[in-house]
């Protein structure tokens, strides 16, 4: 049955095949941009996409604040002409080096990297000398998630140490909340809110102490509309970053993002049909992300009622009652449950506009190493 994604030439395309579609790509960044009151207050996370391509499309909407997660993807976004990029991970070991050099290699952008203990403040601080560049830095805090970042009561004093640092420039607190996922809006808000409130407090600490604090930047794509009210928030960046392509897992959570609608979709096809009872898709664990619990990974658009039973390397397998109706070789479509991650497991995406593939796009991000 013919869906909002359907392919006219399905038939010549390779599958399992990642397919984008750049008209509903940019409906999203419009629409994200309106709910941030201005693209000024948006530092859009790029892991979601990894390419050029969307990154441009971004910046043809004002946005000009990017975020990443690797030294590869700060290299896409660099490339690209982005003015300001913030590393949002620990940069550590060899990596600070790398960001040093990256910021040589591109005066235009200016380089952020976060940091959440004195030894990484020190090895960004050691390797930016060495370059001959400035970094700036935020203090990653940690708000609730325990994953990175550093306790608030002992945040002010290491702000202030890696501010007195050769080669590091203070540029802010980074309060990602990615535990704030339930599903109630107004719930959403209050632990927003509340987060929040704790980090004013620090930033106030730290200010008065005469150390600027110009930017927080805050929360990921489910609080998102939370932040994004916040406009009496002085430098308050909003970092969503699913939202370009969206996916099943989000869309079925957050009505709160109305008119941000999945730009993405997995073109597979039947390959077996062992028993009668049975389907088999070739699309494994290589083609769709695997972190979402097994059973809910993928949604598969217009199918009937089914129960996912297996999902490995090369294999995704449902039980119908209905299994008869479909051949070996037939096409379907799947929304991914988790798109950043699945995006990483192809080198590239098929572009379709008015139903045709019309182009492909590098998933230039996936990789580790660009040239620094």
């Amino acid at each position: 049955m013919p869906n909002a994604y359907t392919l006219t030439d399905a038939a010549e395309i390779f599958s399992p095949a990642l397919v984008f579609y750049p008209e509903t790509i940019k409906r999203n960044i419009a629409r994200v941009v309106e709910l941030a009151g201005g693209p000024g207050r948006l530092r859009p996370h790029a892991k979601t996409h990894k390419t050029r391509e969307i990154t441009k499309l971004q910046l043809a909407a004002g946005v000009t604040k990017h975020k990443c997660a690797t030294v590869a993807e700060a290299e896409m976004l660099a490339q690209c002409g982005v003015p300001d990029v913030l590393i949002a991970y620990p940069i550590v070991g060899p990596n600070a080096k790398r960001v040093a050099v990256l910021a040589k290699k591109y005066p235009g952008t200016s380089f952020s990297v976060l940091i959440d203990h004195p030894v990484g403040a020190a090895e960004n601080s050691a390797a930016a000398t060495a370059a001959g560049v400035t970094l700036g830095f935020l203090v990653d805090l940690d708000v609730g998630q325990h994953r990175t970042g550093i306790a608030l009561e002992l945040a002010a004093d290491l702000y202030r140490t890696a501010a007195k640092l050769p080669g590091l420039k203070p540029n802010g607190l980074h309060a990602y909340d990615g535990h704030n996922t339930t599903e109630p809006v107004a719930e959403r808000e209050a632990t927003a809110l509340d987060n929040i409130g704790r980090v004013l407090e620090l930033r106030h600490a730290i200010e008065t102490k005469g150390v600027p604090v110009p930017r927080i930047v805050a929360g990921g794509t489910p609080p998102f509309t939370a932040y994004a009210k916040m406009t009496d928030v002085p430098g308050l960046e909003c970092s969503p970053g699913t939202y370009v392509l969206h996916d099943h897992g989000y869309g079925t959570k957050f009505p709160d993002l109305s008119g941000v609608t999945p730009a993405a979709v997995l073109l597979t096809r039947v390959v077996s049909r062992p028993t009668k009872d049975r389907i088999t898709f070739d699309l494994g664990t290589k083609a769709v992300a695997s972190d979402p619990p097994a059973g809910k990974r993928i949604a598969l658009l217009d199918f009937p009622d089914h129960t996912p039973v297996g999902h490995n390397e090369e294999h995704y397998i449902i039980e119908t009652t209905e299994a008869e109706k479909y051949r070996p070789g037939d096409v379907v479509y799947a929304l991914p449950a988790h798109i950043c991650p699945t995006v990483a497991l192809h080198k590239e995406a098929l572009i379709a506009e008015q139903g045709k593939v019309v182009g492909r796009w590098e998933i230039v991000g996936r990789d580790r190493v660009l040239t620094v």
